[in-house]
């Protein structure tokens, strides 16, 4: 059983969710939290696989409680925000917080409970078009000195530069492949690497470092 903890400041948010996730057989939500002050608690007590998880709320917002979740709790639960407007400063520090990607509110329930299963079996809830927009808007459009200083301490190798380039760009591993010439499995060994030399948690967090350093342009 997939087990899932709720944390929104509104209770009809939270009640919607309940309904669409519950719906499914192999989905249970475990607890709700208004506020993300209550996170940490509720994580340690029970264990969810995934944390949906709203940005903006009163006490302590989505960003510090996603950081504080991943610092403090071993072997934390994977960690959905989820957000009215995309285009959002707080997602994209969210994003890098730690995130494991990100779900609008006005999604529809089959889109709400695939975002769930995906990020449970540990792929990246990954919309490359939306993560290049805030990187663009919040981010430092020729990388940050500490961003460029960490992807220089990474040492890729220019094979794994490339598959970061293509991951940043939305490709799948089979469209890597494809596209390099290499097999799938290849791209997956490549694309281990590139997340441990960059210390990345995912797929989303290796794009949001290519981001912070340069190494990838948001307008381009």
């Amino acid at each position: 059983m997939l087990t899932v903890l709720l944390v929104d400041d509104e209770p009809l948010v939270r009640a919607g969710l309940r309904a669409v996730l519950e719906a499914q057989p192999d989905i249970e939500v475990v607890g709700e939290a208004a506020d993300g002050a209550a996170v940490i608690p509720l994580v340690r007590r029970l264990r969810p696989d995934v944390v949906a998880m709203d940005v903006r709320m009163p006490l302590m917002d989505g960003i510090e409680a996603t950081r504080t979740v991943l610092r403090t709790v071993p072997d934390p639960p994977k960690i959905i925000v989820v957000t009215t407007f995309e285009n959002d400063e707080y997602v994209y520090g969210a994003l890098r917080a730690g995130a494991d990607g990100f779900l609008l509110k006005r999604a529809r329930p089959a889109e709400i409970v695939h975002a769930v299963r995906l990020v449970a079996e540990g792929d990246s809830l990954l919309f490359p078009a939306a993560v290049r927009q805030l990187a663009a808007s919040y981010g430092e459009n020729d990388g940050s000195a500490e961003g460029r200083a960490a992807l220089e301490r990474a040492a890729l190798t220019e094979r794994e530069g490339d598959v970061l380039r293509l991951v940043a760009r939305g490709l799948s591993n089979a469209e890597i492949a494809a596209r390099l010439v290499v097999g799938t499995e290849t791209v997956k060994s490549h694309v281990s690497s590139v997340l441990a030399k960059l210390g990345a948690r995912d797929r989303t967090q290796a794009v949001i470092a290519a981001y912070e350093s340069g190494f990838v342009s948001p307008g381009g």
